[in-house]
């Protein structure tokens, strides 16, 4: 399976931190907040992954991501040149997807739990359909909505409707076949000229072809898309990372115990970053065997 990466968009939530840089490279306590769907893709077991985003920032994420080979990663980078939704986002990477799987992912979207690995890699191994996730939260009205009958089944879905049909909502992260540039074709685009990915996920229900996964309460959700989800997410951070010792999102240490890369190559990235808590972490995990991710 391969990913895509969705770092588009202007951020305009975000103003004026992101009047000068991209909210995917803003930092969600002591990582940029591209980390963490990064992580996501890495955990799920993906290894070659499209990065999308504006055309004036393609050269700063090309610097700062590099080819993703110091991860055992391969990126590709292509623009988009104006927002128009996150079908769009299908349509542009219709080349890299090609005949296979691939899964689509916020770059503001946060995920965090225990069994979380598990449920990734279970999600990766799709061939047919699609498979989005469920999580519920106390203002439905802000996000696509899933409703599910007596029995479980999604049975409908809405984009910010002004009445939710329930409290579920569908994160950033979805899991789509080789089939998804062709039904992303047939979306048309809203009243405010986007392609909603609601819409595209609407046509894989009324096929039967879409599996959701609800996400229980030992998974958080974080969207960093605003100042306050942006503070709370680093407090999230913070406070787990220091409660546990361990970090969250660190593409490094993902790549270490995946067998991508070895000890040397943790050491080399950590002394490129100098003295801080960041590099003194990795230095740790080097002299540590490989545990698994």
């Amino acid at each position: 399976m391969k990913g895509i990466l969705l770092a588009g968009g202007h951020g305009t939530r975000l103003h004026p931190l992101t009047i000068g840089i991209s909210k995917q490279l803003l930092p969600v306590y002591n990582k940029p907040m591209i980390y963490y769907p990064l992580s996501i893709l890495m955990l799920a077991g993906i290894r070659e992954i499209l990065v999308i985003t504006a055309p004036d920032a393609l050269p700063i994420f090309q610097r700062f991501l590099g080819d993703g080979s110091q991860w055992g990663l391969r990126f590709t980078y292509l623009t988009q040149e104006r927002p128009r939704g996150t079908v769009e986002a299908l349509l542009i990477g219709r080349d890299f997807i090609g005949n296979e799987p691939v899964c689509l992912i916020f770059g503001d979207n946060i995920l965090y739990g225990h069994g979380l690995s598990g449920k990734l890699q279970e999600a990766a191994r799709l061939t047919h359909g699609a498979l989005i996730f469920a999580y519920y939260v106390g203002d439905p009205h802000r996000f696509g909505i899933v409703e599910f009958d007596a029995t479980g089944r999604a049975i409908s879905l809405e984009e910010k409707p002004a009445h939710p049909r329930s409290h579920y909502a569908v994160p950033g992260l979805y899991f789509y076949d080789c089939h998804v540039a062709d039904y992303a074709a047939q979306v048309r685009p809203s009243l405010n000229d986007e392609l909603v990915i609601t819409d595209l996920n609407r046509i894989y229900l009324e096929r039967g072809e879409l599996r959701v996964e609800v996400l229980g309460r030992g998974v958080a959700w974080l969207d960093a898309g605003t100042h306050s989800s942006l503070l709370e997410a680093a407090n999230f951070v913070q406070a787990v990372e220091h409660r546990q010792g361990l970090m969250i999102a660190c593409p490094e240490e993902i790549a270490y115990q995946r067998g991508y890369i070895d000890a040397e190559q943790v050491r080399r990235i950590a002394r490129a970053m100098g003295n801080n808590e960041y590099s003194a972490y990795l230095l740790r995990l080097a002299e540590e065997p490989p545990a698994g991710a």
